[in-house]
């Protein structure tokens, strides 16, 4: 087995993290570091990550967490904020969430510990589609929601298109609903900036097909085995 996915096996984290603790020398084969991603694991070898033995795990679970703000999507924080993880009181498995919401951003977040559907889920390839509540102080203007619609360039990059919709109106708030395609890092947050608005609160609502529905803020529960590929279904 390809060591990115042994190493996403035994619940270490995704992929794309797994890859980072090879490259940095983390990881042991049978004493010696590998630094190589193309290694393959056999059934013989012994397998150390920080000069602890780790081994495949093959029971795979999948929560759906409604994160508040002022948790980091993270398995720890160097400034000992509160991460996500914490949330999950009585889980026994060792999760890890899939991707990421910024500290101020609340919503649905999932957490697994299957590096092969976090990976299909959060790969620049596969353009899962994402929705998010977005409440603004003042309307769009129709060149705003245009901007929005053709993609805007931040970070030197041109944004996918993406959808918006007025949703309602509640009290001095105007309520957007806004679906993308890609998980750059603080994408939406980026793309009102640059079109001169404040966003007052962001929150997501979905991933593919699978919504947050009524699930309270701070609260997770599993996915049934249908709502997992939910998240791969959609526009």
């Amino acid at each position: 087995m390809r060591i990115n996915k042994y190493l996403a096996t035994c619940e270490l984290g995704s992929r794309r993290k797994v890859e980072e603790f090879v490259k940095l020398g983390l990881i042991k084969i049978n004493g010696s570091v590998v630094t190589d991603l193309s290694y393959d694991v056999s059934e013989k070898d012994r397998v150390e990550y920080k000069g602890k033995l780790v081994k495949l795990q093959t029971n795979k679970v999948y929560y759906m967490l409604n994160k508040p703000k002022c948790y980091i999507t993270s398995l720890k924080d160097e400034k000992d904020r509160k991460v996500v993880t914490q949330l999950l009181k009585g889980v026994k498995e060792k999760v890890f969430p899939v991707g990421r919401l910024d500290y101020n951003t609340e919503g649905l977040l999932l957490l697994t510990n299957d590096g092969d559907w976090s990976n299909n889920i959060t790969h620049p390839s596969k353009n899962i589609s994402k929705t998010y509540e977005v409440k603004l102080k003042k309307p769009l203007t129709s060149k705003q929601a245009m901007q929005i619609h053709n993609g805007i360039v931040i970070d030197g990059k041109k944004t996918l298109p993406a959808k918006i919709v007025m949703h309602n109106v509640d009290g001095e708030y105007y309520i957007y609903h806004m679906t993308i395609y890609e998980g750059r890092n603080r994408e939406i947050r980026k793309i009102f900036e640059a079109i001169g608005l404040k966003i007052y609160n962001l929150k997501r609502l979905s991933i593919g097909l699978l919504g947050l529905g009524n699930l309270k803020e701070g609260k997770f529960r599993k996915l049934t085995r249908d709502e997992i590929n939910l998240v791969f279904m959609g526009e």
